[in-house]
């Protein structure tokens, strides 16, 4: 495939239609059933034709993968499974000559129990400077044997796990994901230095993972959950603004340019717009028109809202319908409830593919209308809805045995399992256009579905599915009645 160099215009992101890829199902160039970098390098041109800016890349750093890869065991490499860290050079240089940027995934808030600081925070003890890179503490209680202060995990649970020598450790996600102490300057040092890593190879910008959450109260006062008291102790602290700030002037060191894309999920639009102000992130994902019902004075309120709020700080909106962690929208408008809440996923709810599918495509046309940035999953380009595969056959249990990961991996949109990587057999052509699975004149290509055959699954990094032991009950097969015929992918057009 011959690729001809692109002109780059400036302040792209202002505008820009970005294509969500999660490595692992994207594509898969090696034949074992997994996704991975050779899979999206033989696809960059097939990418660039559907009209998208950017490809925002999900994790692909080594982890153990029990959080789809948000449990990061070193931030600079590749994980062996897709690829390494020249490959991810390679791709980098390619779809800049593609006229794509490349957007890679940073995850502040917390590392993997796997990473090195941490193993080394285990070993070394109590009081050991190891340890104040994440946020250690004795228990609470005559024998320390209760957690330090009444904190839940966001995926259920104590946010605290405890170690052989008594302390605990605080993670606001998996026992397996422990959350770093921002107030360490060695932990900004780090941060800081990570970006420059991957901005000195050419990526073109970051999305930063958990924005809000990252600055702890100090004291670790217990929360009431009915009121958690200005400020909060965890979400949203005003010390957070100078960790972006700090990011910003790493990325404006740069002549060409260098964008911070923000997760921000937060009700207030003016506490919003604070992390747009033109020193600190460049852009944020809208939620609230992500969540907003199927409702025509609903979504306008919902519009009007973002724009106001994005106005004063001279940001760009960014309009999203669907990303890893929430359920597709092909889905959820096709239910008699159209809205989306994390904590009311409506797991069983039945839904109309068709109508589901109508209101999913108008929705696109809607948001491609909106002035500022549009960020589109690959399953909204196919007009995927929600997949149960990957709920039952793949609700992979991690290592540890944490119920609380296997469900944030079981209850995330399908799962953070985005579908089954393209897959090329040998001696056969690959299936559609450019080795896409869906044909250019629409409609799958008809193909028989094989089961993956790799020792391991192909959607996660446990046993193969059915092969590691009894698989978990929960959640329940989604009732979902037959689909209708698909009808095919539904190209991005070009967002100006």
């Amino acid at each position: 495939m011959t690729l001809v160099p692109v002109p780059q215009p400036r302040e792209w992101w202002r505008t820009a239609a970005i294509y969500q890829v999660y490595v692992r199902s994207f594509a898969d160039g090696n034949g074992d059933g997994v996704g991975d970098l050779a899979g999206i390098r033989a696809r960059l041109g097939y990418l660039a034709d559907l009209g998208v800016d950017a490809l925002w890349l999900n994790p692909w750093y080594p982890s153990p993968m029990v959080d789809a890869g948000y449990d990061v065991a070193d931030y600079r490499d590749i994980d062996p499974t897709f690829g390494t860290l020249a490959e991810a050079e390679a791709l980098i240089r390619e779809a800049h000559t593609a006229g794509l940027r490349i957007i890679i995934d940073i995850v502040p808030n917390h590392c993997s129990s796997a990473h090195p600081w941490f193993a080394e925070a285990v070993g070394s003890g109590p009081g050991s400077a190891a340890r104040e890179l994440f946020w250690f503490r004795p228990g609470s209680g005559p024998d320390g044997d209760r957690p330090p202060n009444n904190w839940s995990s966001i995926f259920g649970g104590p946010a605290w796990t405890r170690v052989a020598d008594g302390q605990w450790y605080l993670h606001l996600f998996a026992a397996e994901q422990p959350d770093f102490n921002w107030a360490n300057p060695k932990v900004r040092e780090e941060f800081e230095d990570i970006l420059r890593f991957w901005f000195d190879r050419g990526a073109d910008g970051v999305r930063v993972d958990s924005v809000a959450v990252v600055v702890k109260d100090p004291e670790l006062a217990d929360l009431d959950p009915g009121d958690p008291g200005d400020p909060h102790p965890y979400v949203d602290r005003d010390e957070v603004h100078e960790i972006y700030r700090g990011w910003r002037r790493v990325a404006d060191g740069y002549p060409d340019e260098r964008v911070l894309i923000g997760e921000i999920w937060l009700p207030d639009p003016e506490r919003f717009a604070r992390y747009l102000r033109p020193d600190e992130l460049h852009a944020a994902f809208n939620f609230p028109f992500l969540a907003c019902p199927w409702d025509a004075a609903e979504l306008r309120a919902v519009i009007d809202a973002t724009l106001a709020a994005h106005a004063p700080v001279g940001a760009p909106p960014t309009w999203v319908l669907s990303n890893h962690d929430v359920v597709r929208h092909v889905t959820r408008y096709g239910r008699a409830d159209t809205s989306f809440d994390h904590g009311r996923r409506q797991l069983g709810a039945p839904t109309d593919r068709a109508l589901g599918t109508r209101r999913a495509r108008a929705a696109a046309l809607l948001a491609l209308a909106c002035p500022g940035r549009c960020t589109c999953t690959r399953a909204r380009s196919w007009g995927s809805g929600r997949s149960r595969t990957s709920r039952t056959r793949c609700a992979r249990t991690p290592s540890s045995g944490a119920p609380a990961a296997r469900r944030r991996a079981a209850t995330a949109a399908g799962c953070r399992c985005r579908g089954p990587a393209t897959r090329r057999r040998s001696g056969s052509a690959p299936g559609g256009r450019r080795g896409c699975r869906s044909r250019p004149g629409g409609g799958r290509t008809p193909r028989r579905r094989r089961r993956p055959t790799p020792a391991r699954c192909w959607r996660c990094t446990g046993p193969r599915c059915g092969s590691g032991g009894p698989r978990p009950a929960w959640p329940p097969r989604d009732p979902t009645p037959a689909a209708a015929p698909d009808p095919g992918p539904t190209t991005v057009p070009r967002h100006r």
